[in-house]
């Protein structure tokens, strides 16, 4: 279960009432009514990965930071980073930046980026003997490969 109170609080019950305003499916607007339900109680529990979406929706879209300012983006983002997906991403940065960490002092050999998807590449780099792979895309960073 995670807590959540104050701008945090109020900017995701506000997204997930206007979202839950515009569902068509009645089974996703009763996701979001408890959802609701749960920010109304300051925690979420079950509607974890809902909130997730309509987080990231109403950030990917411009509209949190239209509506409620830097602040309410800032407040947004690090409720992001407190749930599953949030903390799942952060874990994958912190290796990427450890195997990155391995290259330091090395000779670059080689670097390039290739276009995978829309929203999704792959780094490579060569140095010092190795070749680190990392995937960027929505969902992170990643360590695709590591080879000598």
């Amino acid at each position: 279960m995670t807590t959540i109170a104050g701008e945090a609080r109020d900017v995701a019950l506000a997204e997930s009432q206007a979202v839950r305003a515009m569902a068509r499916d009645d089974a996703l607007r009763d996701r979001l009514s408890e959802l609701v339900a749960e920010l109304d109680e300051g925690r979420v529990a079950g509607g974890a990965e809902l909130l997730e979406q309509v987080l990231e929706l109403g950030l990917q879209a411009g509209r949190i930071r239209a509506y409620y300012g830097p602040g309410g983006e800032q407040a947004a983002l690090k409720t992001l980073r407190r749930l599953p997906r949030g903390q799942a991403r952060a874990e994958s940065a912190r290796e990427v930046s450890e195997a990155l960490a391995s290259l330091e002092g090395a000779v670059l050999e080689q670097v390039s980026v290739t276009a995978i998807a829309p929203g999704s590449y792959t780094l490579s780099i060569h140095a010092g003997g190795l070749e680190l792979s990392v995937r960027l895309d929505s969902a992170g960073a990643r360590l695709a490969s590591v080879a000598t």
